[in-house]
């Protein structure tokens, strides 16, 4: 038997994911596993809490509507021609790959900060799930500007739900693909319903009605900042940039059969973050028409975005279930994937739990508000941060050869720290994040270049340094 072997049949008897192995073909999926996946993660409970900011960030219909159309079909193409190509040749998921090319000192520094900022990303799911069960407890619900609990009964109502997701998730991704595929359906038709009840809410009438909901554009709401074309786009593109440019959604793809099953993540950009996020609009432009909102307004205050009560105005008890499902098909992939992440720092623990561990920080970050309600933000820094580290393995991929640079170096001479990865990244980072801060510009304006910037120099400094040695 080879040692390729022996590690599969020692993977497979613990229960593993095959963490630190090639996925074996007896376990690959067809496209379908992905399809119901990602229709559920993206149509879901982040789609519930987007919609509604675009609003109080004051984009125009224009801005919305073709802005979606072309960021969603870049970041469909990303995941299709960078991901799953990758994902499919090596079959690893994305923390041993790095540790492969990084050495494990170095990763480990990634993986948990990676496993960090996809706990809070569940957590403000967890929020998402909250709101819908606070409904008919009549829970005060969070305003945007709020970070702290507002009660005793919202900390235990957080902490129920994010018991269960954690639960789940911690079966591995099989239970995870499953449970997708089953609450998927119920979330994407509870969106088209609620599309539908808000337009007539909003007694729109012909294209022209649903096109003025948006009109030109208006100021943005006192602590938001001011979308254009380009933050559509941009933001569209890169808010998964984390998952596609950078790498994550390796240890997804390492699943399927063909690079093709990256298709699949149309479904997602297209049912969920074109047709979900403007259903989700409508029912806030609704809500902005509520004596409670002219209120708020009046005194210079965002109305708060609480998507339970939002889906529960248009559609009832069903928007309540709808709310609660969305948030968890959100939650459950992420948490397994910051379960992956701190499994490769902690290898003898069984994935079930770190992945219990993942769920555990994310059902506190759930607690506070402050991620879900700033999430357009908290989105485009953790795509900035994460996403460079996916160019150091496109960049060997695709021009490692040309370059001629080791392929897999850490691991071929024993390093357990790889200085271009880290030289690569700090100086991407440091100098798009400056320009971000002193400029004052937007995150996700910069997270290309600094991808691109952290890919070459991996690849020259690589080049240099390996000679020398």
């Amino acid at each position: 038997m080879s040692q390729f072997n022996i590690e599969e049949e020692i993977e497979e008897k613990a229960g593993g994911e095959f963490e630190r192995t090639p996925v074996p073909k007896k376990h690959w999926k067809s496209w379908k596993s992905f399809l119901g996946m990602y229709a559920g993660e993206h149509a879901a409970g982040t789609e519930f809490m987007i919609g509604p900011l675009f609003l109080t960030a004051g984009v125009s219909a224009f801005d919305l509507i073709v802005g979606l159309l072309i960021g969603n079909f870049l970041a469909v193409l990303s995941w299709r021609f960078l991901t799953a190509e990758i994902a499919v040749k090596y079959r690893y998921t994305l923390y041993y790959h790095l540790e492969k090319i990084c050495g494990k000192k170095l990763v480990v520094g990634y993986n948990l900060a990676n496993g960090v900022l996809f706990c809070f990303l569940a957590g403000a799911m967890i929020t998402v799930s909250a709101t819908a069960i606070g409904v008919p407890l009549e829970i005060e619900m969070p305003k945007l500007t709020d970070t702290m609990p507002n009660s005793l009964t919202w900390i235990i109502v957080v902490i129920l739900v994010g018991a269960v997701i954690s639960i789940i998730a911690g079966r591995g991704y099989d239970t995870v693909s499953k449970a997708a595929n089953w609450m998927s359906p119920v979330i994407v038709i509870a969106f088209i319903a609620c599309g539908i009840v808000a337009l007539g809410q909003l007694e729109v009438k012909s294209f022209a009605d649903f096109w003025n909901i948006w009109g030109e554009g208006s100021e943005p709401f006192p602590g938001q900042v001011k979308y254009t074309f380009w933050h559509v786009v941009l933001w569209s593109w890169l808010c998964n940039a984390a998952m596609h440019i950078g790498m994550s959604d390796l240890s997804v793809f390492r699943f399927a059969k063909k690079p093709s099953s990256g298709w699949t993540t149309a479904a997602g950009m297209y049912v969920g973050h074109y047709m979900a996020w403007i259903a989700a609009a409508l029912l806030y432009a609704v809500y902005l028409k509520s004596p409670e909102a002219r209120t708020f307004l009046a005194n210079n205050e965002a109305p708060p975005v609480a998507p339970g009560p939002l889906a529960y105005n248009a559609i009832g008890f069903f928007g309540i279930i709808a709310v609660v499902l969305a948030g968890w098909t959100t939650a459950n992939p992420t948490i397994y994937r910051a379960g992956l992440a701190f499994q490769a720092i902690i290898p003898k623990l069984s994935t079930f739990w770190v992945t219990i561990v993942a769920g555990s920080v994310a059902t506190v970050a759930g607690i506070f508000p402050a991620f879900a309600m700033k999430l357009l933000g908290f989105v485009a820094l953790y795509g900035f941060i994460l996403a460079p580290f996916g160019a150091i393995i496109v960049f060997e991929h695709f021009f490692g050869k040309k370059f001629g640079i080791q392929p897999f170096y850490a691991e071929r001479t024993k390093a357990p720290f790889n200085i271009s990865v880290l030289l690569a990244w700090s100086v991407s980072f440091g100098i798009f994040y400056a320009i971000s801060l002193y400029f004052d510009v937007f995150l996700s304006f910069v997270t290309l270049p600094a991808w691109i910037c952290c890919g070459l120099l991996y690849l020259i400094l690589s080049r240099t340094l390996q000679k020398r040695q």
